[in-house]
């Protein structure tokens, strides 16, 4: 049977050892590598139907995996007013203004990106705004989509007049009188606003995440792990995969909340395995706390203003009989965990569920017998006893290095650092600590909350700055490798994902993931990364994205 794809004239690099292979081609077919070796012996592969790329020198490598993004969920956040370049709170209102003056007469607006640290030092509420929202309804999310800020209409036309109790760590906020501030913290706050606002039209949630994961796959992103299954998200996967426009591999981590009862964990556990050929669902994501930006993650100690002190889950001990059910059920979990009380709870969750169900997650795949593989999202802050623990568990550490690039600064006077002090501001994003105790450290973006292009998360990784290199490193001695990285994105992630004898790696026999690259990035200086062209990408050996001229 001919190829489906053959490249020739390649420089194929292995993820797994950092070295390129002996070969100038490699064929895919029905979805695997089929083939490496050289140009002559590959065109012979090939078919009336193959498709036949001469790359002419560029690099070949397994394709990225983004380990945490919220593909479907985000393409309906990102379709308000993009607040993610305002640095203070001028540019702020100016971008508000304008957005204002294009609505209809009661239309609401919506708004994302919102960083607190354009507040400054004063507190994240609406009347910091200004008059711009005057008589407008309008819900704007900030960039760690789990707080928002509404504004008096909104709040009204939601009947929301003072301070409520919720079933999870959740808050509206309120001054010293009772009246609302307009700053919601967590979903279930978040959720009593947008109830009343109006959404987008399924077709138009579609044509959107069609739009978003295009882009994705022309940034050289193969596949991603989606850290969510709200709404119609699931059917929205499924369409686009009947239109032929699924252009990535999706593993999908649908919810757990801290309201779910017996029944809800048990429907989870049913639902793994369902899905299509590039998408599936696979692992339950969690939730441990909130964020530092808004004083809802939850620290050992409380953050400098007193906040940050509790988990997300109001009984924490149900998260860990919850656990211990999934692992029983042989169901992989991803839970955020931000600060330090957080992570080493779910590490203490998963050391128990291992210990009463004997399934470990230290070695072998998913498909190993008694394996079961864990995660820990972010991990922002965390002391030392707490980093040698994940290698023995078997736990990944899933980390955004973009994170801290984008939203912190080296000497601490952004809104994360603040809050928490210089020590712990001192050990933040620990991503080299962790790589060097053992712990598989995979990369992702957690889009939108940061941008997804996965040479700028792997830039970032690599030396700790913004984008536009504008600051100095924030913990460089926190810096990934460029093969430390580049793995971050490939073998690390097909390892989470229980898939590293078949993903991750040029191999015959490994999926046909596959991005292109103009140079060899682990060549390429750190600061010219980002900008590095990707001309290819490949999943299952369908192309998805080639560069003009190529």
């Amino acid at each position: 049977m001919p190829a489906d794809l053959v490249l020739l004239s390649a420089r194929l690099l292995d993820p797994g050892t950092g070295r390129l292979l002996p070969h100038t081609a490699l064929a895919a077919e029905r979805g695997r590598i089929s083939f490496l070796g050289d140009d002559r012996d590959a065109r012979a592969l090939a078919g009336p139907g193959t498709t036949v790329v001469d790359l002419r020198g560029a690099v070949v490598t397994a394709g990225f995996t983004d380990g945490h993004l919220h593909p479907v969920s985000g393409a309906e956040r990102t379709m308000g007013v993009d607040l993610s370049g305002c640095r203070d709170l001028a540019a702020v209102r100016t971008a508000l203004a304008a957005a204002v003056r294009d609505l209809r007469p009661g239309a609401w607006l919506r708004g994302w990106g919102l960083d607190p640290n354009a507040f400054g030092t004063a507190p994240v509420a609406t009347a910091a705004l200004g008059p711009v929202l005057d008589g407008v309804p309008a819900l704007i999310d900030l960039f760690d989509a789990h707080s928002a800020l509404a504004s008096e209409r909104a709040l009204e036309l939601a009947g929301v007049d003072g301070p409520r109790v919720f079933e999870q760590g959740s808050e509206i906020v309120c001054d010293a009188d009772g009246r609302p501030t307009g700053l919601l913290l967590e979903d279930a706050a978040c959720e009593v606003v947008e109830a009343v606002a109006p959404r987008p039209t399924e077709a138009g949630i579609r044509a959107r995440a069609a739009e978003v994961l295009a882009a994705m796959a022309a940034s050289g992103i193969t596949g991603g792990h989606a850290m969510d299954a709200n709404g119609d998200s699931l059917a929205v996967y499924a369409a686009l995969e009947a239109e032929d426009a699924l252009p990535l591999r999706l593993r999908i981590a649908p919810w757990c909340r801290p309201e779910a009862s017996d029944a809800d964990v048990a429907e989870l556990v049913r639902l793994q395995g369902t899905g299509g050929a590039l998408w599936r669902v696979a692992g339950v994501k969690l939730f441990m706390d909130g964020t530092i930006d808004n004083g809802t993650a939850w620290l050992e100690t409380p953050d400098c203003h007193g906040q940050s002190d509790h988990a997300y889950w109001p009984d924490p001990r149900r998260y860990t009989r919850v656990i211990a059910d999934l692992h029983r059920a042989g169901v992989p979990t991803a839970t955020h965990a931000i600060g330090d009380a957080a992570v080493r709870h779910v590490l203490d969750a998963v050391e128990q569920a291992q210990a009463e169900s004997g399934r470990t997650g230290a070695s072998g795949g998913t498909g190993g017998t008694g394996v079961v593989r864990h995660r820990v999202e972010h991990i922002e802050t965390v002391p030392d006893d707490t980093v040698r623990r994940f290698a023995p568990l078997g736990v990944a550490a899933s980390m955004q290095p973009t994170h801290c690039c984008e939203f912190t600064r080296a000497d601490h006077t952004d809104n994360w650092s603040r809050r928490l002090g210089e020590e712990r501001a001192g050990r933040a994003f620990r991503c080299r600590d962790l790589w060097e105790a053992g712990a598989r450290v995979v990369l992702g973006s957690d889009w939108p909350i940061a941008p997804y292009p996965p040479l700028q998360v792997m830039a970032g990784a690599r030396h700790r700055r913004p984008a536009d290199l504008s600051l100095p490193p924030h913990g460089p001695e926190q810096a990934l490798t460029p093969l430390q990285a580049l793995q971050g994105m490939t073998v690390c992630a097909a390892w989470a994902a229980g898939e590293e004898d078949r993903a991750g790696r040029l191999a015959v026999g490994h999926r046909a993931d596959l991005t292109v690259l103009a140079d060899d990035p682990l060549r390429v200086p750190d600061s010219e990364l980002a900008a590095l062209p990707v001309l290819l990408t490949a999943v299952a050996g369908r192309v998805t994205h080639r560069a003009a001229g190529v």
